[in-house]
């Protein structure tokens, strides 16, 4: 593992882990209806493929698990602190458990929406790179970014909000994200490019890494 990997890892992983804390607070941006996380976790998506462009899906895997594992231990490390009894000088317990008392249901429908969503962001951006070879960059983060996206929003809103929300609100806010997302990528695709040539500089990776490689959803195996 290279610095740069390393250095592309953690900001994955925060900005997952800040994404999701921010995914309870409901806001309008306008005439839309949209989480605060929505600014945040587009950038886990960028980073993602990054990865897979310049590291391989193989590496690209290992990190969005190693982002899951890291949610998951935010999540248990928050509950013991709320466990813990406080002191007679402390009064925000209540405040406390109103923000981070929501995380756990927050973060299973996270997980199961982020590991569905990253895989398939991941799997697109490798499957279309396999086919085209080192062109075609911006078209295949766009693409794979919309097919993440919708999967990821179609998971998490519904396991996340489901009888704390109207459904139609929530419908809104799965085509709302998922569109708003994608557009999000588009805007910064020239910062990305820029990131990507840089990257592929200093690294000097094998553009054809990932060939010879048979791809599954959930695993790749050497062929």
């Amino acid at each position: 593992m290279t610095p740069l990997f390393l250095i592309l890892t953690v900001m994955f992983c925060v900005c997952l882990i800040v994404s999701n804390m921010m995914e309870i607070k409901v806001v309008d941006l306008g005439p839309l209806t949209i989480t605060a996380g929505v600014i945040v976790f587009p950038i886990s998506y960028i980073i993602s493929d990054c990865i897979v462009e310049i590291y391989g899906f193989r590496k690209a895997r290992f990190v969005i698990w190693l982002g899951f594992g890291a949610n998951l231990l935010v999540s248990l490390l928050l509950q013991l602190g709320l466990l813990l009894p406080g002191s007679a000088e402390w009064h925000d317990q209540e405040a406390m458990q109103t923000i981070f008392g929501a995380v756990p249901r927050i973060l299973v429908a996270s997980f199961t929406a982020f590991l569905c969503g990253s895989m398939v962001n991941a799997y697109v951006m490798s499957k279309m790179r396999s086919l085209a070879g080192n062109r075609g960059f911006s078209a295949r983060a766009i693409v794979s970014t919309l097919f993440g996206e919708s999967v990821d929003s179609a998971i998490f809103f519904p396991v996340a909000f489901a009888g704390a929300l109207p459904w139609k609100v929530i419908m809104t806010l799965m085509v709302t994200q998922a569109i708003l997302k994608t557009v999000y990528e588009i805007i910064v695709l020239p910062v990305t490019l820029n990131v990507v040539k840089r990257l592929r500089a200093i690294e000097r990776t094998n553009p054809d890494i990932d060939k010879g490689i048979s791809y599954k959803w959930w695993k790749i195996n050497e062929i």
